[in-house]
């Protein structure tokens, strides 16, 4: 075409722009209807508007949405020049008036096929700089007159660009429907998107999100609502109290109302509110409220977080940090997307394989109430989970910590009781402790009626177990532990608990701050083992297993009396050691000795608990006593068995006694080195000690291989090589008795020294070994009281000759006494006859 034509055409068009009339085609097409629904001039008003062709397209195209009927023929008239104004910016006489200055400095040299258009869009949205309000203001006007969101094909550059995208993933959906959009929407940042696509596509978005009659699918299905809830004018009106871009923030604050609040939308008008809600998570931008309020903190503090995503979740991050009316519209959406997580678009598209396999009935669900969230977290270290996921969750999770609000089901399930119990408190973390303190004061104190709700009582369970798999999500231990963290677990990965496990292993060598919030942590745990997240992981299908049965709050005391069953998972029993190593400490890690002993303690170990700090170990030196008090046969019933229970585990394995580690550190590796490094302990480094205690140098650690000789006498089990030497003769001769308090001891004692019982060769030669130790024992560690003498000769292998020498010594005196007092008796009465 040539130049002169081009011109000619032109300017007919402008003059088409200007009055509708010199477009005859379009005039006689359009007549009837013009005249049906009242788009002709109004004598009251100026000629020129009435005229103007942008003016005759508002006023038919608000009769095609609200559901009226234009002919066919005035249609494709309409259709063509929507399609001219797209086309060529210069039919718009406001926008090369008012976009002058933003054309000449971004946009120069590119008037075909709407790029000046589009390119005027870019800059309006904050890609390549400013723009003019009255600019802005003028390309809304023309996007909502040429109506490109009715149809794609309007817009030139978007359609020429976006083509083989409609091709390949939108090719189910018929030419020229609204769904393209949406269709092309839902494939952003996905491997079919294509570039120049993805720009046209957000710069028309950009418009079409700040006003919600331009989506033509969600003006459709919630008009109805919006006049009922929102109060909003005509299509092709304005109001003050209710501009367009409050219309749709008026709609979501009314689609996530529960049915005690009413005034609810429609399902299909809220299906349409969550669509849009899924679209403007892809991008800040498309979200007029967010980025208009958060201006200023976008540019503060998440200028180089320009990934797709990435900004909301730098907002999150900054939370605290933002402006109140900023941190009010993130807090307002982040309450939103913990109802309703695929809301997230991005985040739902890498959950995909994970969802599909684990989650697949809540995402199903058209209401979520934040069911799906609950389950990628629950399921956030399977297989088919992968990094990007995990990421976004693992991020939710930190953010939900801010403020309880953020966790739907939680927020829904104890709102009332944070009202009355935690009021003023936000932060969840606080709201739990606070909420799971009640819980734990009143079931210590047998409360009849507890004060935290059934509802929120599970909810709370759920949000414990959650927060326990990751040491970020209790805020106040994480700040605590830092620098340990960076010092000792730097080289480990977050979630599985793994940081706190390394935290626990490295405990003696933290920082004070850090080791008391450990000690504290390990103390709740050990009260409620459903908490201690590592142990549950490694156990889950031994405790499946064994402890189907049990209380949630007794499974460790389960899994430690099936540890040494040959079905026991290794890396199960590995686990059960190290708590019990860990429960050994100090008493009150280990609930259940705390409750039997509770009378005990105070009585005997008193000059040790005066010692003690709230979070420190003892480091052993209770349970150490009670063990010397179970010797002398002192302690209560109750107390007594807790304390054979740990004396039968530690004499077993080592590494369960923390005194006998503590001083004999050097002489284990010294003398027993190759008994150490067995992976099986079956009481071999115990027994190499006790063979070698003549050898042993420090005199803490010989006390303690005393003691444990000592303790042996008074319970075989608590020797585990005499024991199993002995096990048949135990069985033939000492089977009617009872095991404690050395009565079976004594029993094979008596066996040794009758000379028509003959015991096992193995069982004589080691009671013969400990009759050696018993005697050297005895004259290193004399009796220290008449109750110690009592023990030694009660378990003494000559108890019997011991007992008849004292009862003939007895009966001496008693001879004695008896013949002096017959003498004395008959000496008063000689003086009295005299």
């Amino acid at each position: 075409m040539s130049e002169k034509c081009r011109n000619a055409l032109t300017t007919r068009q402008k003059l088409i722009a200007q009055d509708y009339k010199v477009s005859y085609s379009l005039a006689k097409a359009c007549k009837a209807d013009l005249r049906k629904y009242r788009c002709n001039p109004d004598t009251s008003m100026p000629r020129a508007r009435e005229a103007r062709l942008s003016f005759l397209l508002l006023c038919l195209e608000s009769a095609i949405h609200r559901g009226r009927t234009v002919t066919g023929d005035c249609q494709g008239e309409m259709l063509d020049y929507r399609h001219m104004l797209m086309e060529d910016f210069s039919l718009s006489p406001e926008i090369v008036l008012h976009c002058r200055g933003e054309i000449e400095a971004h946009c120069s040299g590119l008037h075909r096929k709407g790029r000046t258009l589009h390119c005027l869009m870019r800059v309006t949205r904050g890609d390549k700089g400013t723009v003019d309000s009255l600019c802005q203001t003028a390309l809304q006007t023309l996007i909502q007159s040429a109506d490109p969101g009715a149809d794609y094909r309007i817009d030139r550059a978007l359609n020429e660009a976006c083509e083989s995208v409609i091709q390949t993933a939108c090719k189910h959906i018929r030419s020229g429907d609204p769904m393209i959009l949406s269709c092309l929407m839902e494939h952003l940042y996905t491997e079919k998107m294509v570039q120049d696509c993805e720009h046209r596509l957000l710069e028309l978005q950009y418009f079409i999100s700040r006003d919600w009659k331009l989506d033509p699918i969600l003006y459709r299905k919630c008009q109805n609502d919006a006049s009922r809830l929102c109060y909003t004018p005509g299509w092709n009106e304005s109001s003050e109290l209710m501009p367009p871009g409050a219309v749709f923030s008026c709609l979501y604050r009314h689609a996530y109302r529960t049915e005690e609040q009413g005034r609810r939308l429609t399902r299909d008008c809220k299906v349409e509110v969550q669509r849009i809600l899924h679209q403007r998570a892809l991008d800040v931008k498309l979200d007029p409220e967010l980025q208009k309020r958060c201006m200023t903190d976008l540019g503060k503090w998440c200028s180089e977080k320009t990934d797709t995503g990435q900004e909301l979740e730098c907002l999150q991050d900054h939370l605290e940090e933002l402006v109140s009316n900023c941190r009010d519209v993130v807090g307002n959406l982040t309450e939103l997307e913990s109802e309703d997580i695929q809301i997230e678009a991005l985040l739902i598209r890498a959950c995909e394989p994970v969802i599909q396999s684990h989650c697949h009935d809540v995402a199903d669900n058209q209401i979520d109430t934040g069911n799906l969230l609950e389950c990628l977290v629950q399921n956030k270290h399977q297989r088919e989970m992968n990094d990007k996921c995990a990421v976004g969750v693992t991020h939710f999770q930190l953010v939900q910590m801010k403020d309880f609000r953020f966790s739907y089901k939680f927020k829904m399930a104890c709102k009332e009781d944070v009202l009355k119990l935690c009021p003023n408190i936000k932060k969840k973390a606080d709201v739990v402790i606070c909420l799971s303190t009640t819980v734990r004061n009143d079931t210590l104190q047998d409360v009849k009626d507890q004060r935290v709700s059934l509802k929120c009582r599970k909810q709370l369970r759920v949000e414990e177990l959650e927060m326990s798999e990751d040491i970020r999500l209790e805020p106040e231990m994480y700040d605590a532990c830092k620098k340990d963290i960076n010092k000792f677990c730097s080289s480990v990965a977050y979630g599985n608990a793994q940081i706190i496990e390394c935290l626990k292993e490295n405990k003696k060598q933290l920082s004070q701050v850090c080791h008391q919030k450990i000690f504290k942590l390990q103390e709740t745990e050990m009260m409620d083992p459903e908490l201690d997240y590592q142990l549950m992981r490694v156990c889950k299908q031994m405790i499946k297993r064994f402890c189907t049965e049990s209380d949630a709050k007794n499974v460790l005391q389960c899994l430690k009396l099936n540890k040494n069953s040959e079905l026991m998972d290794p890396k199960c029993k590995q686990m059960i050691t190290k708590r019990q190593i860990t429960q050994n400490t100090d008493y009150r890690l280990n609930p259940v000795l705390r409750k039997a002993c509770k009378a005990d303690i105070p009585k005997f170990c008193q000059s040790i608990l005066g010692k003690a700090s709230d979070a420190n170990e003892l480091e052993g030196q209770v349970i150490s006593c009670l063990k010397l008090k179970y010797a002398d046969q002192r302690l209560s019933g109750d107390c007594e068995d807790q304390i054979r229970v740990i004396l039968q585990e530690s004499a077993l394995d080592y590494r369960l006694d923390p005194q006998l580690q503590v001083h004999c550190s050097n002489e284990i590796p010294r003398l027993c080195a190759e008994e150490a490094a067995a992976q099986e302990q079956t009481g071999q480094v115990e027994e190499c000690l006790k063979n070698n205690l003549l050898k042993i140098k420090p005199e803490e650690c010989k006390t303690e291989v005393l003691n444990m000789l000592k303790e042996s006498k008074a319970d075989i089990f608590v020797d585990p090589v005499l024991h199993t030497a002995c096990a048949l003769d135990l069985k033939h001769h000492c089977a009617a008795i009872n095991p404690g308090r050395g009565r079976q001891m004594s029993c094979l004692m008596e066996a040794l020294q009758d000379m028509q019982v003959r015991l096992q060769p193995e069982c004589k030669r080691r009671l013969q070994d400990r009759i050696d130790m018993w005697s050297y024992a005895a004259k290193v560690a004399p009796a220290e009281g008449f109750s110690d003498l009592a023990v030694q000769v009660m378990t003494s292998p000559s108890k019997n000759y011991i007992l008849f020498m004292i009862a003939l010594a007895v009966s001496l005196l008693f001879l004695v006494g008896l013949l002096c007092g017959r003498i004395t008796k008959r000496v008063t009465r000689e003086l009295k006859d005299r």
